[in-house]
């Protein structure tokens, strides 16, 4: 649960056993600011959400930029956020400038193409359990986000991408948005998953609706759809 205090705009975020408040840069002293701080203890020594605002640099005259970096982790979720290579679908989520969702993308990108790229190649996901495994972060999530895992003909996850985020519906989810990155990495087989924030482990008309207008769209391009899951804390449900 997240409270917005005006007088000081402080973005408050309460967890289970702990409490952590995000201050504003000209609140912080010097050498608590993420500059000084990865100058004189190093990266390691930053959160995630001060990392990124070294990248931002500045925020908007509504958003401090750490509390912004923060918000943006918060919204998308830290690991979900690395997938997003959309910057207009970023900017649009997030309701941030297409230049900040540029240096964003950016980022990550350049750190996936570092590091990443023989891991992915790597991580084998043949059935549910598995593909839970690699996504069960996503149960919690506090908005509603569709992912897709991109396979090759021998299991290995060779893309993991971010389809869309915020509230399904059969008209939004469109067969092209999920099968060109399949194409653009020369997937055989793909897994999507949903997340239902409210936790409610349960299949509605709409979900079955998505799942049928993707299966058929696999057969006609020879993609075939392992399975659609919906994610909730620590659970997950399998549509196929």
């Amino acid at each position: 649960m997240n409270f917005i205090n005006k007088k000081s705009e402080k973005l408050l975020t309460l967890t289970r056993n702990q409490e952590n408040i995000f201050y504003k840069i000209k609140e912080l002293k010097s050498e608590d600011r993420p500059r000084e701080k990865i100058i004189t203890l190093g990266p390691s020594s930053l959160k995630p959400y001060e990392l990124l605002a070294l990248i931002l640099n500045t925020g908007t005259k509504k958003e401090d930029v750490l509390t912004m970096s923060a918000r943006l982790f918060k919204e998308y979720g830290e690991k979900e956020i690395v997938y997003q290579k959309n910057p207009h679908l970023l900017a649009r989520d997030l309701n941030i400038s297409l230049i900040k969702a540029c240096q964003i993308v950016a980022c990550f990108e350049l750190g996936k193409r570092f590091y990443q790229t023989k891991l992915n190649k790597q991580i084998i996901i043949r059935n549910s359990t598995q593909a839970f495994a690699h996504l069960k972060n996503m149960g919690s999530l506090q908005k509603e986000e569709l992912r897709g895992l991109y396979l090759n003909s021998h299991y290995e996850l060779v893309h993991d991408e971010i389809i869309s985020l915020g509230t399904l519906t059969s008209t939004l989810v469109e067969p092209r948005e999920i099968f060109k990155p399949a194409l653009e990495h020369a997937a055989v087989a793909i897994i999507i998953a949903h997340n239902h924030p409210s936790n409610i482990l349960k299949a509605n008309a709409t979900d079955l609706k998505i799942t049928k207008k993707i299966k058929m769209a696999g057969q006609i391009l020879n993609i075939e759809l392992l399975d659609h899951l919906i994610i909730a804390q620590n659970k997950f449900l399998s549509l196929i």
